[in-house]
Parts: C-alpha cells; structure tokens; sequence
C-alpha cells in the first residue's frame, strides 16, 4: 500500500515539477536572417556525429588536418554547408575560416562584432552596446541565434573552445541558459546548455554589429574605419586617410577634435569621444541636403499604388 501511495505521489509530483523548471524561449532582439536558420538546420543535422579512430573527423579533413581539435573546424564547414547549398558568401565574410586558438575572435574583432562578457578587449579597451552609455558588464548582452560563443577552461584570455548558438531561454528564476550546438565536446557533435553567468565564456562573434568599442593608435578593422569616416564627414580627417588603421592622422584628428568640444585630449576614441562624435554628425545629417531622403509620392501612399 505504501509503495503504490509513493508511486501516486511521484505521478502527481512530476508534471508539477515540470512546471516548475518551465523555461521560456526568448525572442531574438534582431532579425534572424535566412543564413542563421540555414546554418542552424546543417548544424543540427550533424549532431550525433563522433570522431573516429585517434580523433578523425571529417571537419578535420575537410579544413587540411583529419587529426585536429575540431570545434571551429566544424562550424567552418557548417558554413561552407550553407554557401554551397544556398549560394551565399559567408565564410570569411559573415563568419571566419580559421583553426587557429585565437584567430576567430581576433577575426571578430576587425570586424567589429565581438562582445566580450565583461571588462575589456585585449588591445583595444572597454565596450558598449549601441544606444548605451555604460561600459558592458556580465549579463548585459544574451547572444542570438548565429552567434559564435568563445570559452576559456582556464582563467587565462586564450580561447580554447567555440560553439554556436542557437537560442536562448529564461527559467523560473530567472535565469538566462544559452542552448548551442558544438563540435569536439568531447569527442562528437552535440546540443549543450550553459548559462549566460557562466565564467568561462570569454565572449561572443556576434551576427548583427550591436557593440562600439574603445580605440587607439594601433588599432585597425572595421570600427577604426567608421571612425574615420565620421571624422572625414566633419571635416576633421582627409578622406584618403579612410583606412581602417588608426594611424598618425586619424590620433590627430581625433585629438582636434576633442579639442574644439572640451574634452580630453588624448587621441584615444573613448566612449565620450565617440557619443559625442556621434551626436556631431548627427546633427549636421540634419541641416546637410545630401543626407535628405528623397521619397516618391506613392511611398508616402502607399494606397495609391495597390491595384
């Protein structure tokens, strides 16, 4: 009699605690392009897969070395997958090629979609998310579908690890899981779940370009040549100096420029520097004709032109 009554128990317990764990799938804070949900689908496809005899993998063969630790050689084929599937040009455009310990973040970096989880970028200094005016802290930013994730199992800055991500969710408490796919963990293709206050995540190569960061003599990639580019725009920089390498030239314009608006002048793009700069060219966006949207009659309309 006592068994069946526990057994009783269990059956009413368990759909309760079901409950109870419930974990609620977040939107995406941007739009998902189609790449993501192609790449997401040729992922998930391989889960399941194993590394043969003394480490074999077809991602290994496929990137040059059949031997290889091969968690980005995985998400590098993976991408591959996807451009000759559907076309695309993403490999080394939208996501690196690379095996390398360090050269996909770096890669990220130049291109100026890297958020790191806390404290600053090796090289260059603190970041902020778009629309913020407060340095990035732990938690501040939940990565989204196409995300490259970066893990250290040390407490070093090296990379050792790299997943992609698939979605995230938010249980009961509140909570933030970060649910990807990834290769080589430890020997096949599998899903995992970590959590968003997971130590060990160095960062995130993100999709959409949602972070700026500060910059100095020295630094180069994407970032430095939007920089200059709104420095030229205000007058400050010779076009011809819009090269994506903060050099000489770009530290003096941007020395002149905190200048003439009462900041410190440094050289180096900080995060007031740069809101400020923003708001510079904003501004004169405004009053400038060539910045002035032209729209047709029947966009203002759009009723006039249904049939």
């Amino acid at each position: 009699m006592k068994r069946w009554f526990a057994l009783l128990i269990t059956l009413i317990m368990l759909p309760l605690a079901a409950a109870f764990c419930e974990e609620t799938r977040l939107e995406p804070i941007e739009l998902v392009p189609d790449y993501v949900t192609w790449l997401l689908e040729v992922a998930g496809e391989e889960v399941g897969y194993r590394e043969e005899a003394h480490g074999y993998t077809k991602y290994g063969e496929w990137a040059g070395d059949p031997y290889a630790q091969w968690c980005a050689e995985f998400l590098c084929w993976c991408v591959d997958q996807v451009d000759q599937q559907h076309g695309t040009h993403l490999l080394g455009r939208v996501y690196p090629l690379y095996s390398g310990q360090n050269t996909g973040r770096s890669w990220f970096i130049t291109e100026g979609r890297y958020i790191v989880r806390k404290g600053e970028v090796d090289g260059w200094g603190y970041e902020w998310l778009k629309g913020k005016q407060q340095f990035i802290r732990s938690g501040d930013y939940i990565p989204q579908p196409g995300d490259y994730i970066f893990f250290t199992w040390t407490s070093g800055t090296d990379t050792d690890h790299v997943a992609l991500v698939e979605y995230c969710t938010r249980n009961e408490s509140g909570q933030v899981q970060i649910h990807v796919i990834e290769g080589n963990n430890p020997v096949g293709v599998s899903r995992n779940v970590y959590p968003l206050s997971n130590t060990q995540i160095l960062g995130y190569g993100t999709v959409h370009d949602l972070i700026d960061i500060t910059m100095r003599f020295g630094n180069s990639g994407e970032k430095v040549r939007q920089l200059q580019s709104s420095l030229s725009y205000l007058g400050y920089l010779d076009s011809k100096y819009i090269t994506g390498a903060y050099g000489n030239a770009t530290a003096d314009a941007v020395r002149s420029f905190q200048l003439s608006h009462g900041l410190k002048g440094n050289a180096v793009a900080n995060m007031n520097t740069q809101l400020r700069l923003q708001e510079e060219v904003e501004k004169k966006q405004d009053t400038d004709p060539l910045t002035w949207t032209v729209v047709d009659e029947e966009d203002e309309n759009p009723s006039k032109s249904l049939p």
